[in-house]
């Protein structure tokens, strides 16, 4: 690869990481062409960009952005990366199911809000509720309490009208 094209991976990739909000370094190593394939597929499914570039011009993108140089000792080997940009917890949940399935590579680390976390917590954080899922989640407790008082306001105007109804019964027995 010539330097004019090394420069410009390099640019591509740091004006991805820049737009990214999560990375996923991916270890590749012993996955076959169908398997890398597969992921490809259910990356691009899923709205997650995914390359395979040199450690060396990884670590001069990510130079480049300020991001966190503590990824750095992960970048060892053949490396694949991820990078999410609208929900963090969508590539690693995608990466827990390819590498569930295949059984052979492995997440080596991720960053997230320029935070890394090793590749072992892959399963934990895949198992976390996605941006829209804690949307709703929230929503639901909000409207909770508000549907909450609309029952109770409407047990009590059905308890009146009862209570009215029974003494609109008695009320005609008595002045007869």
């Amino acid at each position: 690869m010539k330097r004019d094209e090394k420069e410009q991976v390099v640019a591509e990739v740091a004006e991805l990481i820049s737009n990214s909000s999560s990375l996923f370094f991916a270890d590749f190593a012993g996955m076959t062409v169908a398997d890398s394939n597969d992921l490809r597929r259910e990356f691009q499914k899923n709205g997650v960009k995914y390359r395979v570039v040199k450690n060396t011009l990884i670590k001069k993108a990510m130079k480049s952005t300020a991001a966190d140089e503590g990824a750095f000792k992960y970048l060892v080997g053949q490396t694949g990366i991820a990078f999410g940009s609208d929900d963090p917890v969508t590539p690693a949940r995608v990466l827990k199911k390819f590498f569930d399935k295949i059984q052979k590579p492995s997440t080596k680390a991720f960053v997230i809000d320029k935070q890394v976390f090793e590749g072992k917590r892959l399963n934990e954080f895949a198992t976390m509720p996605t941006k829209p899922e804690m949307i709703a989640g929230i929503l639901g407790s909000l409207q909770s309490p508000i549907s909450g008082i609309a029952r109770s306001v409407s047990a009590i105007m059905r308890d009146l009208v009862a209570v009215l109804d029974a003494v609109e019964k008695k009320l005609p027995a008595q002045a007869l």
